[in-house]
């Protein structure tokens, strides 16, 4: 179907053989909205009478101008179309660039539609692709590996000092092995590692010690990488220090910077967080460049609803620039100049009213944060996403084939499927409005995945539970600080309630001789053994609770101190050490002037 801007464009004036354009105008067409009228077997049977080399020569018309860019318009059969359409080829290029196995699945229970589609893509001289396995360019992977910096290997204890900042794109490029690239995890038939997928074995390293994914090479190859699959040839281990990356097609603001309280973005471009967060989240446009002084009313940072923008560019047209989403926030902080920030701010320190200078010093804080650390503004808003190594976030096989799996692959997921279906969009240039929408849905994958516990939208699953996101695995009591940095599991420790003993001095406490045999349980075999003689008749005494037992017990807490500890800890005196001191009973006996540290009572 011709396009409304050339359909009235006559055949004699485009560039084509004098043959053609006689034989067109025979058969009554004389302009591009005339061919419309016939199809291409049509064309090509009675107005060329099977004439390939003239028909050929008319193609590249046909190409640009007549081709129906909807299949239920190529004159196909009714039923052929409509199994087009249940498959969701509404558009012809979908329908040009399908795969072969694409065409045998469609084509398999009737041969008049194999017939059909074959003309028709003879006709258009269109090529079926054939999917082949993935190829992987191994001295390319192998020249990348070598040119990244070295990162310490795993288990490395030689570090000088540890630094907390913001990590830059090329940061992120730097640390990961390759881009995570599709949102499957493990092949359901094999069991393996998709390719490019969240548990890649080429990016993130071999499931088996010195066993690359393909079979083909295993420990006498150490270092070496495989040819075949391009997996490396090392240990295991590396999956829980090798990182990948996921390339945004949408710049993202960090939730951290944007939600918190006070927002630094906020803070940096003098916005209030409300307005800025209807600019991330694509519901308002923020001006950029106003435009020449006297050519516009608009101001730099203005905040423009839907409306406004629409009003303000039929007045206007390009004379002014106003940007939503991500990208706006990332010109504005490029655009920052940090020096010139400071220098103004600390004119209004001077202000006369309190609530503007109180406004200045936190901005000037914020400004001079910047200025004297090596973070740059702009990398608050990401291009790229980090991928943590996938042994931090593993999946578990469980009874009957299924799999447990942590919620961070599942906020990848989330990620990478919005990620490739707005590339795809780009690609087919949808309308404006669900880029838009596509782009929102992407910032709010990120946002889960880096804290799901803030204000807006959570990622929830069944029974609305939120998906545990990588804030949520280092904040509060059973985070990674806390938990597992902060906290540690001891090998003897007892519990038990607490009564006054006003016969024991300040620095003792009194221990049950039960619990006691317990927690010095090592050092009791220890004594027995060095005064019996063989670790056998220690075990037996210890087992037996005997007078050597006890008299053991007796010598080792004279020099061996224990701590005390009553929850809530909140201050350092909510762990007191004592001198245990044996007595009978179960409960713990404890000086009446050391209670009030402990904030206990009786």
């Amino acid at each position: 179907m011709a396009k409304a801007e050339f359909k009235n464009v006559l055949i004699k004036t485009l560039k084509l053989n004098e043959e053609i354009v006689v034989l067109l105008h025979l058969s009554g067409i004389d302009t591009l909205d005339d061919l419309n009228g016939f199809n291409l077997v049509q064309l090509k049977r009675y107005v060329f009478r099977e004439d390939d080399e003239k028909f050929s020569e008319l193609m590249p018309i046909l190409k640009r101008y007549t081709i129906p860019s909807e299949v239920e318009n190529l004159s196909l059969s009714k039923e052929l179309t409509t199994l087009l359409l249940e498959k969701g080829l509404i558009q012809t290029k979908e329908l040009f660039a399908i795969s072969q196995q694409t065409y045998d699945e469609l084509t398999k229970d009737d041969p008049f539609f194999q017939q059909e589609l074959t003309e028709l893509f003879s006709l258009y001289d269109v090529k079926l692709e054939v999917e082949k396995e993935p190829t992987i360019d191994v001295s390319e992977y192998v020249r990348q590996q070598q040119a990244k910096p070295k990162i310490k290997a795993y288990g490395s204890k030689d570090y000088s000092h540890l630094k907390v900042r913001i990590a830059s794109p090329e940061e992120i490029r730097t640390w990961s092995y390759g881009e995570v690239l599709k949102h499957e995890t493990i092949n359901y038939r094999t069991l393996k590692p998709e390719v490019d997928g969240l548990f890649c074995e080429r990016i993130f390293g071999p499931t088996k010690d010195y066993q690359c994914a393909c079979g083909k090479k295993r420990n006498l190859d150490k270092g070496q990488i495989c040819d075949k699959c391009g997996v490396e040839i090392t240990e295991a281990k590396v999956r829980r220090e090798r990182m990948g990356h996921i390339e945004l097609e949408a710049p993202v603001v960090h939730t951290w910077y944007l939600k918190n309280t006070p927002s630094r973005i906020a803070l940096l471009l003098d916005l209030k967080a409300k307005d800025l967060e209807e600019v991330v989240y694509l519901a308002s446009y923020i001006v950029t460049n106003p435009g020449n002084p006297g050519e516009t009313e608009l101001t730099r940072k203005q905040i423009l609803s839907e409306m406004e923008y629409s009003q303000y560019y039929e007045r206007y047209g390009n004379k002014f620039v106003a940007m939503t989403g991500a990208e706006a926030i990332k010109k504005l902080l490029e655009d920052l100049d940090l020096e010139k920030e400071e220098r103004a701010l600390r004119r209004k320190l001077k202000s006369p009213s309190k609530q503007k200078r109180d406004r200045a010093i936190r901005r000037l804080e914020v400004v001079q944060a910047f200025k004297n650390s090596d973070n740059k503004p702009e990398w608050m808003v990401m291009d790229v996403l980090p991928v943590i190594p996938p042994d931090l976030r593993p999946m578990v096989a469980l009874d009957g084939g299924r799999f447990a799996t942590t919620d961070l692959n599942d906020l990848y997921r989330r990620i990478i499927n919005r990620n490739n279906r707005l590339k795809r969009q780009k690609e087919q240039f949808v309308p404006r409005l669900i880029i838009k929408n596509e782009k929102r849905l992407l910032q709010e994958a990120v946002d889960a995945l880096i804290d799901n516990s803030k204000r807006g939208r959570r990622a929830n699953v069944e029974r609305n539970r939120p998906l545990k996101s990588l804030s949520d695995m280092l904040r509060g009591k059973q985070g990674r600080f806390r938990q597992n940095l902060l906290g540690k599991r001891v090998d003897f420790s007892a519990r038990s309630v607490i009564i006054v003993g006003p016969d024991l001095e300040m620095y003792q406490c009194g221990i049950p001789r039960e619990m006691a045999m317990t927690l010095f349980k090592p050092f009791v075999i220890r004594e027995l053994t060095n005064n019996l003689g063989s670790i056998q008749d220690a075990k037996k005494s210890y087992e037996a609770l005997d007078d050597h037992a006890w008299s053991a017990l007796e010598e080792i807490v004279k020099e061996h101190p224990v701590l005390l500890n009553r929850a809530p800890t909140l201050h350092r005196l909510g762990i007191q050490a004592f001198e245990p001191k044996l007595i009978d009973g179960k409960a713990i006996r404890l000086h009446p002037l050391v209670t009030p540290a402990f904030n206990a009572d009786f």
